[in-house]
């Protein structure tokens, strides 16, 4: 039963049958039930804490700032409201307008220790909006200064622009100091200095030929109307990028967990027509596995404004998110055919049609990424990609062409190696030279445990046994749950006449095996090693 506080008047039985509906949409992937279903729960049962945990982090994640809110207010009364809880009545405040509350909010988040590095930029903003502006200023003493001031140099320039100051150096500095959403930033940067009729240094920052600066370049020249952000920043648009930066900055690792996202509908909450937040919220809640709502929010830009090209690159991966893949390669093909494409865009439609087992393709796109740059400096990752589509379709020598180029670019690249080595192994050619840059690339990468794999099955395939066995062994303590590792590791344990144990290296192989693997893993595993069973 859910607790339910004392008097309340309430229909615990409907509350509770909303909030279980809302637990198994939870369970379902079905976010927009769920979201209905713990309202519905909130609305019947206003008091109960299981269900204002669910429904704050379900409506922050799904974007209903009323919802949220109210939630919020539940879990603050017994002292549970999650540390990005007092962001979200920050931005409630600043909507309202409401600077006292707002301060006063700043400096409870200060006195929690949550996010306090913040602090002097948001005060800086809730002055902004006072009319009294007051620049942030940072305590060197404090410990987080550093960290803060990681942040001070974007909104500097931010604030200096709103008072027509030269902000250039301070532009400069923001970008040098970006490590993700540099395009955005240089989008935001240059429609405030365009609308302040600084033209020139506004096209500077958007490098030419560039897809996805063309629709702003293009308005810039030409003087038109600038999009949301085009003009002097308010209080909850300055709050807004802030969270925006800083739930980019803590995904950048590629964590998928939901603090980023949270911060993002948090920023989206105080900057409501702000496109860098739907951008930002569809990248991380396409990667945190909530596809359905990255559509929504990718699909929430105009693809035709200056920030649609960015929209639409994370429309393309939520669509492969969502399961929509032929719709996800219409429009990574699309984007690729525009003058002027980045790379990014042609290997994006590459790896979407690899997955497809389109391989032709997607070396034709990995190709088509490669003439981005000078011949002289093509990444080697790119050719690593076009020598495994070329691998794939069954145009071994164009790969093995491109992948030694690849090698000559990156000798000491043990991806390259292992893959250049290992594709020349199981072929049965070149052998002592392949084994050599296995060697190579398990001494450059010793705690990879596919690259150990690769080299103790050429060591077993050059009739090595005993070198193989004992690397076998380590790459499958490494990866226990790798059903080719085990079964090479299987195949070496037989010849080396240790019968048992490979049938158990086979049996933890088939656990995880498919198909003709499988099929093959069952057989030898109870009649023995046969010729026709050697793993491929």
């Amino acid at each position: 039963m859910l607790p339910v506080a004392a008097g309340a008047s309430v229909d615990p039985g409907n509350a509770l049958h909303a909030y279980m509906r809302g637990r198994l949409a939870d369970g379902d992937g079905a976010p927009g039930l769920a979201l209905d279903s713990y309202r519905a729960a909130l609305a019947g049962d206003p008091a109960s804490l299981e269900v204002a945990r669910r429904s704050y982090f379900q409506a922050v994640i799904s974007g209903d700032m009323p919802l949220a809110l109210r939630s919020a207010a539940v879990l603050e009364r017994d002292g549970l409201l999650p540390r990005d809880g007092t962001l979200l009545q920050i931005a409630g405040a600043l909507n309202r307008k409401d600077w006292p509350g707002a301060t006063l909010l700043v400096d409870r988040m200060v006195a929690e220790g949550n996010f306090a590095f913040l602090a002097p930029i948001m005060r800086s903003w809730i002055s902004v909006g006072e009319g009294r502006y007051a620049p942030p200023v940072i305590d060197s003493a404090d410990r987080f200064a550093s960290l803060a001031r990681r942040y001070l140099d974007e909104h500097l320039a931010l604030l200096a622009l709103r008072d027509g100051e030269s902000a250039q150096p301070m532009i400069n500095r923001a970008l040098s100091l970006r490590t993700s959403g540099v395009d955005l930033s240089r989008l935001l940067f240059a429609g405030q200095l365009a609308v302040r009729g600084a033209k020139v240094e506004a096209l500077a920052l958007l490098p030419e030929e560039q897809a996805n600066f063309a629709q702003a370049r293009k308005d810039i020249a030409s003087g038109k109307s600038f999009p949301i952000h085009g003009k002097a920043l308010t209080a909850g648009q300055g709050f807004a990028l802030l969270l925006l930066r800083l739930a980019s900055d803590i995904s950048s690792d590629g964590s998928t967990g939901t603090l980023g996202i949270r911060l993002a509908r948090i920023a989206a909450f105080a900057d409501p027509d702000g496109p860098a937040a739907h951008i930002v919220a569809a990248d991380l809640l396409s990667r945190a596995g909530h596809a359905a709502y990255a559509v929504n929010e990718a699909r929430a830009v105009p693809a035709n404004g200056w920030y649609g090209a960015l929209a639409q690159a994370e429309l393309v991966e939520a669509l492969a998110a969502a399961g929509k893949r032929t719709e996800a390669i219409v429009l990574a093909r699309a984007l690729a055919a525009v003058p002027h494409a980045e790379p990014e865009r042609h290997v994006r439609l590459g790896q979407l049609l690899a997955q497809e087992k389109d391989f032709d393709g997607a070396a034709s796109a990995f190709r088509a990424a490669q003439a981005g740059y000078p011949a002289d400096a093509v990444p080697w990752a790119l050719l690593l990609f076009e020598g495994s589509a070329l691998e794939q379709g069954a145009h071994w020598n164009e790969a093995r062409t491109v992948l030694e180029r690849a090698a000559r670019l990156a000798p000491d690249e043990p991806t390259i190696l292992n893959y250049l080595g290992y594709a020349q192994i199981e072929r049965r050619q070149n052998m002592d030279a392949a084994l050599e840059l296995l060697k190579k690339a398990s001494a450059l990468k010793p705690e990879d445990a596919s690259i150990t794999d690769s080299l103790g099955w050429a060591q077993f395939v050059t009739g090595d046994i005993d070198a193989a066995v004992p690397v076998l062994e380590r790459a499958a303590a490494g990866a226990p749950s790798d059903a080719t590792i085990n079964e090479h590791l299987g195949d070496a344990l037989w010849a080396a006449g240790r019968r048992y144990e490979a049938r158990y290296a086979w049996r933890a192989a088939a656990v995880f095996a498919e198909g003709e693997t499988a099929q093959r893993l069952a057989a030898k595993t109870k009649e023995g090693m046969k010729p026709e069973y050697a793993a491929r």
